[in-house]
């Protein structure tokens, strides 16, 4: 018997709320036997609060599709499909971002089936000109879009140099000039900070962070570090070294020389025992017993991606390119540590204190 042509698939949208659990447990079985008619192409639409379409997905067929609130003068954010903490993290970031363009902008949701020329082709219809792209997935997902649409980068800790250079990226790394500014705070007898780092993740941190300790009368002893044994060696030459009077150390989101299973708690015992004053990058190390870390403020993190994203539209094009250090942060301080130091909190604009009261 001969043949018949296959059909095209045609396309149903199903919009549901994901506010209401119940609702969406109940029809979830039924969606997902429309999907299975291998006919069929089925958009999921979730309405979030605020009647707001957070993202339609598209199932089986590998679509992504945007919100349908736009208006943000041709400013669309793209975040992938994560599990919290991170998922409350992005969405008060975008809160931000509202709030400072003062519209609603279009979302696109990433899923794991996702299709960059779908996204490119969504954006040029809605005429976005710049796109916000938050975590890594985000970033990765930029570099397949039209070259001729702006990237604002932000919710990553760093990228390649190389991979900056066309745009702008907001780190999650807190600005040296910030952390130097709160160590004169609690400690003005400072005079040296000790850090040591991989060249290949933090050389950009590295050289703001020179200047930003010359400002505030610091001498940085920098030391690099390209594989975890030279780390904990060069940690034991500053441990035996250091004059806790003067002098501190600080620990920068470093995957290579700040490993959690063994520099961490060399670090924790050598300071505590030697009396020197230690502070993070990484606001867990406060939990742990560093004296205070600054961590990201994710709404004010949301102003200023869509400051910058405005800037990109009102200058045609141009802007900031490369990575930038956090200035939008909070204080997390160790109680404990600052009393075993001798150093007093009072005055100090406090948002996290361990251990929890």
């Amino acid at each position: 018997m001969a043949s018949t042509a296959s059909q095209v698939p045609h396309a149903i949208t199903v919009i549901y709320s994901e506010t209401d659990k119940k609702a969406a447990d109940e029809i979830e079985p039924i969606i997902v036997a429309i999907e299975h008619d291998k006919d069929l192409i089925v958009y999921r639409v979730r309405v979030a609060a605020g009647m707001e379409l957070a993202a339609n997905e598209a199932r089986g067929s590998g679509h992504v599709n945007p919100s349908a609130n736009t208006g943000a003068g041709g400013i669309a954010v793209i975040y992938p499909d994560v599990g919290e903490p991170y998922r409350s993290v992005f969405a008060r970031i975008i809160e931000g971002i509202e709030e400072q363009s003062k519209s609603r902008v279009a979302r696109f949701v990433l899923s794991a089936n996702l299709n960059l020329e779908d996204i490119s082709n969504e954006l040029r219809r809605q005429n976005v000109r710049v796109v916000i792209v938050l975590g890594r997935n985000g970033l990765k997902a930029a570099t397949g879009l039209d070259r001729d649409i702006g990237v604002i980068a932000g919710g990553v800790l760093s990228i390649p140099e190389a991979d900056a250079r066309n745009i702008s990226v907001l780190s999650l790394a807190p600005d040296p000039a910030l952390l130097f500014a709160r160590l004169k705070a609690f400690m003005p007898a400072a005079k040296r900070v000790f850090v040591v780092y991989d060249p290949n993740q933090n050389a950009w941190l590295l050289r703001l962070s020179k200047e930003a300790a010359r400002t505030r009368g610091l001498e940085l002893v920098s030391h690099e570090a390209s594989d975890l044994k030279t780390a904990l060696r060069i940690y034991q030459d500053i441990f035996a070294s250091a004059d806790p009077r003067t002098d501190a150390l600080w620990l920068p989101q470093d995957s290579t020389t700040v490993d959690e299973a063994s520099v961490l708690p060399l670090v924790l015992q050598e300071t505590w025992g030697r009396n020197l004053v230690f502070f993070s990058s990484n606001v867990a190390h406060v939990r742990r017993g560093a004296l205070f870390s600054l961590y990201p403020d994710n709404v004010e993190i949301g102003r200023h991606l869509a400051n910058s994203a405005l800037g990109y539209l009102s200058s045609g094009g141009q802007g900031p390119r490369g990575v930038l250090p956090l200035k939008a942060v909070r204080l997390a301080v160790n109680a404990r540590t600052a009393g075993h130091l001798g150093i007093n909190l009072a005055g100090s604009q406090i948002a996290l204190i361990f251990p929890e009261q």
